[in-house]
């Protein structure tokens, strides 16, 4: 029997954008809502991660805006004083008490194990299970959905007798003589950590390093403003003084914003996750690193890359953490007539951008205004990426922050990395403030000409 569901919005995933967007619109209108999703519940990559995974950002600028996830303070351990970072576990608990929240309202439904094609909702065999009123409005949450090893195949021929396993695995291969970890982001770091922390010594650690990466200091993104602003005031600076790319990252990792790994190496990648310090110092006791380009082949005894081959001794585990995790699709509106695609706005933030979304669907009309309210950015891979990215981000802030509710909204969300509570003050907020006010134009010209730039 095939459903019929009166609903102004069809939300296509049900992972945190999906959820974020749902819960502001819900929040603030009185619009009806399906939400479907091929996993069986909410939480959509979360369901799927590594069992020693942890949000890489403070919790609180994850989830949906009615709730917060966590904001505790971290009372021990090498992150002493900074925001705590909620675990895999804890972070799909609290999407199903989010999904269960927006259930209760009444005006929101949930089907997992399915998916939209066609006009109409379909199950895993293509059946057609449900359908929507003429006028639904489709909510595309997939748009940047991010790709993770434990569901995706490595990016390189397996022959017969090569030991790869996604990272998810490494738990059951921590003994194993060698242990290879392919890939640069944000899962291979992670997963260089978690075999350090479990004791395996660095000496038994390859580490194939396509690119090397650049990353945020995590210490200097927390929810707090005068210390999330003072970071913001170092970028424009470092950006307003930049004539190249290479002297644009040369001038953050000096004023503390960004790390590498290998000082003697000028990275390429600029997906920039944020990262402590007592995790850099981990990453750089692995002296054993391969920069031979990806990973084509692994075989019983080698692995072969683009430029070149490297020996393997027996009972070596090859760790796949090469998905291509967050895609770089081109910016489209988020309101056309084909769909609402949901998209960062303020730069790095999606759940915000989600949120946002959400907010101002449901308190405007007329897509011409929504999207001059929200114009979109996109992940950065490249540093030219990364400029663009800041860039795009800065020109959003400076629209939705131009509406006097938006702005209200935004103030009173933890979501925000950028909010300052009503009532806040502080002399190094002010001097941030008055930093960035400086250094503005010239940040922005220098921006502008450096997301275009090769090199």
């Amino acid at each position: 029997m095939i459903e019929d569901w009166d609903v102004d919005h069809l939300v296509v995933g049900a992972g945190a954008t999906g959820l974020a967007f749902a819960d502001a619109l819900v929040d603030h209108g009185d619009a009806s809502v399906a939400l479907i999703d091929t996993r069986p519940g909410p939480g959509g990559h979360w369901r799927d991660a590594y069992p020693f995974v942890r949000l890489h950002q403070a919790s609180l600028f994850y989830g949906v805006a009615s709730t917060r996830l966590g904001g505790g303070i971290q009372q021990s351990g090498p992150e002493r004083g900074l925001h705590e970072r909620a675990t895999g576990a804890e972070v799909r608990a609290y999407f199903e008490a989010a999904l269960a929240r927006l259930e209760g309202t009444g005006r929101v439904i949930f089907r997992g194990g399915v998916t939209h094609r066609g006009g109409g909702v379909v199950d895993a065999e293509g059946t057609v299970v449900a359908r929507t009123r003429r006028g639904t409005r489709i909510v595309d949450a997939h748009h940047l959905a991010p790709t993770v090893p434990a569901v995706t195949p490595p990016p390189f021929t397996v022959e017969g007798g090569a030991a790869v396993v996604p990272v998810g695995k490494l738990d059951e291969h921590l003994d194993a003589r060698r242990i290879v970890v392919v890939g640069s982001g944000k899962t291979a770091t992670d997963a260089v950590v978690h075999a350090l922390e479990a004791g395996v010594p660095p000496d038994r650690l390859t580490w194939v390093r396509p690119r090397d990466p650049w990353m945020l200091d995590r210490a200097r993104i927390q929810p707090e403003p005068a210390v999330f602003q003072t970071m913001a005031a170092d970028v424009w600076e470092a950006a307003a003084g930049a004539g190249s790319l290479t002297a644009l990252f040369a001038r953050l990792e000096e004023a503390g914003v960004m790390l590498r790994i290998d000082r003697s190496v000028t990275p390429t990648m600029a997906k920039a996750p944020t990262l402590a310090r007592w995790e850099l110092e981990l990453l750089r006791s692995v002296e054993d690193v391969v920069r031979l380009g990806h990973v084509h082949a692994a075989a019983p005894g080698r692995l072969v890359l683009e430029r070149g081959e490297v020996a393997l001794p027996a009972r070596t585990v090859i760790l796949h953490c090469a998905a291509d995790g967050l895609p770089h699709p081109p910016a489209v509106p988020v309101w056309s007539p084909e769909a609402i695609t949901l998209q960062p706005i303020r730069a790095g933030f999606p759940c915000f951008g989600a949120a946002l979304i959400g907010y101002v669907e449901a308190t405007r009309s007329g897509d011409d205004a929504k999207n001059a309210l929200c114009p979109p950015t996109q992940y950065g891979n490249t540093r030219a990426q990364w400029a663009e990215m800041t860039l795009r981000g800065a020109a959003s802030a400076a629209a939705f922050m131009g509406a006097e509710d938006v702005r209200e909204w935004a103030r009173g969300v933890a979501l925000n990395p950028a909010r300052v509570p009503r009532g806040y003050a502080s002399p190094a907020l002010d001097e941030a403030r008055e930093r960035i006010a400086r250094s503005s134009p010239a940040a922005l010209s220098a921006l502008a000409r450096l997301a275009v730039a090769t090199a």
